[in-house]
């Protein structure tokens, strides 16, 4: 019987290996560099498939380029700040350093246990002083330059956990943990001021070539950057003015009303009337995002104030508070033009307020504004001076209007609003600053950095820990030595996220980093995560590159040179006809249909959807690799997609991995430990010289599939040159030096991708004398023998496939009618005969026909 191949044994002594031998180190101010990184993950305890496919793109990448002759960086490190840690302390009755440290020792088990090519002596928590105390001095000289500041601003405030909440986490208007109705609340936080750079940022995208284009897409609509117009809507007598900002200003003769939002000053101003107190109360419910407010149903209240529509100066419109106006958007006023805007049609049809259509579609069309509103191109009508012109000349034409009146002005705006980044939390970076009552908000001196966490906290209380410690927030005034209060508020997760890929560079600097070891390694030659973070994330750390560089820590300006959103991993649901989830270890399948494996209930199969532990739809990494190795998992993830599309799991196609390998592993055993020699070309075989063609063909495809990204069909490739060599029989040593050096080149293709098995077969077919497969270089093809001056036939009888031949493309018809009849296949069916004709269709088929 065939030995199998070990993979225990094998996997523990390569990562011993490694990690002993420190192959993976990378080497400052060396040329050639190569910083990939994947996304630093939480540390929630344990890692799941997406996580698997995700660090193995990022590892396969590495282990090319570095065998390619680059001086790789590639780190690790963990985002180890938030709230789940702070909810594990509730629940467990455990402090959040303890669970999160815990967890971080457990997931770096199960990373190791993958063999991934990561520089652990790089490795970095954001909750340890050593980190945070760099981004407060970091705090400190944004606040310097004007980049950090304090301001009142409307929140999301739960009245239970006495907390901001995200907005994410309001769902149908209350919080995610308490259940509670959230509430709008002014409150004063501390901004970053990301929209000094709006521009910069916008205008960077268009550099970010290696980035996919949805994700530049997104982040251009995010930044939102819109030219429109500041108009003032006057009351008759001029007693009040609402100045309202609109990037449709050629819509203005269709004004029908005008809507303010809740918090608007008027509004405020307003909240004697009990109506309108009620109505506020209802819209400081909702959420305060501008996804919240479209959703919603569209709801206002007469003010019984009226404005002066600004072109026409006898006719007046309502002004109406609605639950749709962003407070913090424009002016927090919109005029209301419901012919031309969906939202405004909703409103004027609930209020029965006039439909004045203004511009009238390029082509002719029916427009039917009793059912919605026309949002397309056109030209204006009903529109005075505006008359007849297309929809871009009349804005121009509007806004200079507006001017010449003195109702206003043509400017630029931006959605993109300034940063919020204080959070009532405890398990987060301390915010340096201290409140004095004589003198005001103090920066914390540097000299006293870092301000830490307390240790003996409880969250015994709702609200924020820090607020309720008896000792911590009470302090001396750095300017005046009298008693003060500690700012308790602690900062967004997001800032940690936002230079960690910097300090990987020099972690264990004095400083936040070394501003030339940074400059030598960054721009990130190539950062790997989900599209889920195309905005938020990846917005906050291109603005985090621009204000680091401005305040001369470093002259790079975008952080991430290239981009890869991989896709999720996807597994079949399954349900009883209850209704209830079912995992897929207690399913057993017979054909196309599923049974649960202890009540032997029929189980209803649902689509393939993402993993999640809600649906049960999990698949356990750990057990993988338990059962069939870190190589086989690594395989498979790499096989079936793209890494930016999404991955179907499959348990048939995770044993043909396994069966693969080990079929892979007796050829290698097969073909022994031989010594190089020069192979010559014309002392072969045809099927030798075809296997060897191929061979140095694979070298080709398969650089360029990594160079490319196209793992999947890598490994396609290599599956296709393994089949052709497990299908020779070689009868001498030549042919088996032929054997022997194409089973080293598949070796070392394969060795990014399953790094233990290629370690140990490369060792069984050269010696331990020799250097490791990871300190070999990339093999290099012949270009002579990869030129396509040969061609492979399919060769079928009757219109059915029955083999193939390979010969030269100078080849007349009659040697390929030749080798065509002599094939196995085709002599079987002609049996002694002629054949009736033969059809030769140039460099792809020949058909026989009997």
């Amino acid at each position: 019987m065939s030995e199998k191949y070990n993979f225990r044994t094998v996997e523990k002594k390569w990562q011993s290996f490694w990690d002993e031998n420190g192959l993976f180190a990378a080497h400052d101010h060396q040329d050639n560099k190569y910083y990939v990184l994947e996304m630093l993950p939480y540390p929630s305890g344990r890692l799941h498939m997406g996580h698997v496919r995700n660090y193995t793109i990022g590892d396969v990448l590495a282990r090319y380029k570095k065998t390619s002759g680059y001086n790789v960086l590639h780190p690790i490190g963990w985002d180890a700040f938030g709230l789940p840690a702070e909810n594990a302390a509730i629940e467990r009755k455990s402090h959040p350093a303890h669970w999160t440290y815990e967890n971080i020792k457990a997931m770096k088990a199960q990373l190791k246990s993958l063999g991934f090519s990561y520089d652990w002596k790089r490795e970095i928590a954001t909750c340890d002083p050593e980190y945070y105390v760099h981004e407060q001095k970091m705090f400190l000289d944004f606040l310097k330059v004007g980049l950090a500041y304090r301001k009142e601003s409307t929140v999301n405030w739960d009245p239970v956990e006495h907390t901001v909440l995200a907005n994410e986490q309001v769902v149908d208007g209350r919080g995610w943990r308490s259940g509670a109705l959230v509430k709008k609340k002014k409150l004063s936080q501390w901004f970053l001021r990301i929209t000094d750079f709006a521009e910069d940022l916008l205008s960077g995208i268009d550099e970010l070539v290696g980035w996919p284009e949805k994700v530049r897409t997104m982040q251009r609509n995010w930044i939102g950057k819109s030219y429109g117009a500041e108009v003032e809507f006057k009351t008759k007598d001029n007693t009040l003015s609402i100045s309202v900002f609109t990037t449709c200003p050629h819509t203005l003769f269709g004004a029908s009303f005008l809507v303010i939002a809740a918090e608007h000053p008027v509004a405020q101003g307003l909240k004697g009337r009990k109506d309108v107190r009620e109505f506020i109360e209802e819209c400081s419910r909702l959420g305060t995002s501008e996804k919240a407010l479209e959703t919603v149903e569209k709801k206002g209240i007469d003010t019984g104030i009226r404005v002066v529509s600004p072109f026409e100066p006898t006719r007046e419109i309502p002004v109406y508070i609605a639950n749709y106006v962003v407070a913090d958007y424009g002016t927090g006023a919109v005029f209301g033009c419901p012919a031309h805007d969906q939202r405004d049609f909703e409103f004027a049809q609930k209020y029965n307020l006039p439909i004045r259509q203004v511009v009238q579609p390029l082509v002719a069309e029916e427009t039917n504004l009793t059912q919605e509103a026309f949002t397309g191109d056109g030209t204006m009508i009903h529109s005075d001076f505006l008359n007849d012109l297309l929809v871009e000349e009349a804005k121009k034409k509007a806004i200079e209007r507006i001017e010449s009146l003195n109702l206003g002005k043509g400017i630029t705006t931006y959605r993109l609003r300034d940063w919020g980044v204080s959070r009532q939390r405890y398990w987060g970076c301390p915010i340096p600053i201290v409140y004095c009552n004589d003198c005001g908000i103090v920066p914390v001196p540097e000299s006293d950095l870092p301000i830490r966490l307390p240790e003996d906290v409880s969250f015994d209380k709702p609200g924020n820990p820090l607020d309720h410690h008896p000792t911590w927030s009470k302090t001396i005034c750095p300017k005046c030595q009298k008693p003060a209060r500690r700012e308790t508020d602690t900062l967004d997760t997001f800032f940690e996220s936002s230079w960690y890929f910097f300090r990987y560079c020099s972690p264990k600097a004095l400083s936040a980093f070394e501003k030339s070891v940074v400059d030598d390694w960054c721009p990130v030659d190539q950062y790997i995560g989900g599209v889920e973070h195309a905005v938020l994330h990846l917005l906050y750390a291109r603005f985090f590159s621009r204000a680091l560089r401005h305040c001369g820590y470093t002259t790079v300006r975008e952080p991430f040179k290239a981009l890869m959103t991989q896709g999720m991993v996807c597994h079949e649901t399954y349900k009883t006809k209850e209704g209830k989830w079912v995992a897929p270890d207690d399913i057993h399948k017979k054909g196309s249909k599923a049974f649960h494996l202890k009540t032997q209930e029929e189980i209803v199969v649902g689509p393939s959807e993402k993993m999640s532990k809600s649906k049960k739809n999990v698949v356990d990494p750990e057990h993988i690799i338990q059962e069939y190795g870190a190589d086989v998992a690594r395989l498979f993830v790499m096989s079936d997609s793209p890494p930016e599309k999404d991955l179907d799991w499959s348990d048939a196609g995770l044993q043909g991995v396994w069966r693969y390998l080990n079929r892979l592993w007796q050829f290698v055993k097969e073909a022994g430990q031989r010594e190089e020699k020069v192979l010559v070309l014309d002392d072969m075989t045809p099927i030798f010289q075809n296997a060897y063609r191929l061979t140095h063909k694979t070298i080709r495809w398969v650089t360029e599939d990594f160079e490319h990204y196209h793992f999947n069909k890598a490994i396609a490739r290599l599956r296709e040159l393994s089949n052709a060599l497990f299908a020779l029989e070689p009868k001498n040593d030549f042919e088996k030096d032929v054997v022997w050096f194409s089973a080293k080149i598949l070796c070392q293709l394969l060795a990014p991708i399953a790094p233990h098995f290629a370690e140990e077969a490369w060792c069984t077919l050269n010696g331990k004398e020799v250097k490791t497969i990871s300190e070999f270089g990339w093999p290099r093809a012949n270009p002579s023998l990869i030129e396509d001056d040969h061609m492979t036939l399919a060769i079928q009888v009757n219109g059915k496939l029955r083999g193939e031949i390979t010969l030269s493309k100078e080849a007349s018809e009659a040697e390929i009618e030749k080798q065509a009849c002599a094939l196995e296949g085709v002599q079987r069916h002609l049996e002694g005969r002629s054949p009736k004709k033969i059809i030769i269709v140039k460099n792809r088929i020949v058909n026989v026909v009997v």
